[in-house]
């Protein structure tokens, strides 16, 4: 078992800014869940993760859907496999026990040890989701209405709910919330993030991508920005491809791997074309393909 750290401080490939680093320790030390927002790629989902990893806990990952309801993540009563059962099986269909499934919340709540629980995508689920999951995040107990049992939460656990801002969350949940913002990362942070996942890339390649990098983001009317992780995957595509970094600004290669919105991939080649930064553009079906 590694080492764990007693307060999180962020991972080796996890880099977090000490206020996010204050937000964690704090939403831990008063029990209260700890709600993320950012835009995508802004490594909301990995935080959990990084979470569980520093603390050396386990990560239980509730994965929000439109149709998603709060029970699911505490329990859900199997009734058809219970009709199947009494129709074709030989087990008791009696014992409603056999068909109750403790959620990921619900088995976070019975672990022996604290865990680190995602709610991933809240504002997925519908308007009513989060307040009804506001009792039971309280109380740290809930009750099965098919047993009559009451499960109590042997720990409090770590809780990261995210949320892209889909939807307005209601005022009472947000209240029971410590709230932390993910800003997108400027250049330094960025740099250090790339040299967590390409230790020895080339520094002139890095110098460059860099500069393509936040010039696109800066172009207006883009649909999506590109993201972190994206870059990373056009940083990984130009060190593959063998491209120097002198051609990195003015050809823009591999431009697929940083847009995915045709839109947005033609506005790019257009400004380029604007300002006689590409002499030839590369064909954007080739480049999609990376």
């Amino acid at each position: 078992m590694q080492n764990a750290q007693s307060h999180f401080l962020g991972t080796k490939d996890y880099i977090a800014s000490e206020e996010l680093q204050n937000s964690v320790n704090i939403s831990a030390a008063l029990g209260r869940p700890l709600l993320i927002k950012g835009e995508p790629g802004t490594g909301k989902t990995m935080l959990a993760r990084s979470i569980a990893s520093a603390l050396d806990k386990q990560l239980f990952i509730w994965n929000i859907k439109s149709t998603t309801k709060a029970r699911d993540g505490l329990y859900i009563y199997d009734t058809v496999q219970r009709l199947y059962d009494s129709q074709f099986g030989d087990h008791d269909v009696s014992n409603i026990r056999h068909y109750i499934k403790l959620g990921k919340l619900g088995e976070a709540f019975v672990s022996p040890e604290q865990v680190v629980v995602l709610i991933d995508e809240i504002d997925k689920a519908d308007l009513e989701f989060p307040n009804d999951l506001l009792w039971e995040l309280d109380i740290m107990s809930f009750d099965i209405a098919e047993t009559g049992e009451t499960i109590k939460a042997v720990h409090r656990p770590i809780i990261i709910i995210t949320s892209n801002a889909e939807k307005e969350l209601p005022d009472a949940f947000l209240r029971r919330c410590i709230f932390h913002y993910i800003s997108f990362p400027d250049e330094e942070m960025m740099v250090a993030i790339i040299k967590v996942h390409y230790p020895d890339l080339e520094k002139k390649l890095l110098e460059e991508a860099m500069k393509a990098f936040y010039w696109v983001r800066s172009i207006n009317g883009l649909q999506k920005k590109p993201s972190t992780s994206e870059l990373l995957d056009w940083v990984q595509a130009l060190t593959v491809g063998g491209i120097s970094p002198a051609k990195i600004s003015s050809e823009m290669p591999f431009l697929g791997a940083l847009l995915k919105k045709d839109h947005d991939f033609n506005l790019i080649l257009q400004r380029m074309h604007n300002q006689g930064a590409q002499k030839k553009a590369p064909t954007p079906g080739f480049m999609r393909n990376w």
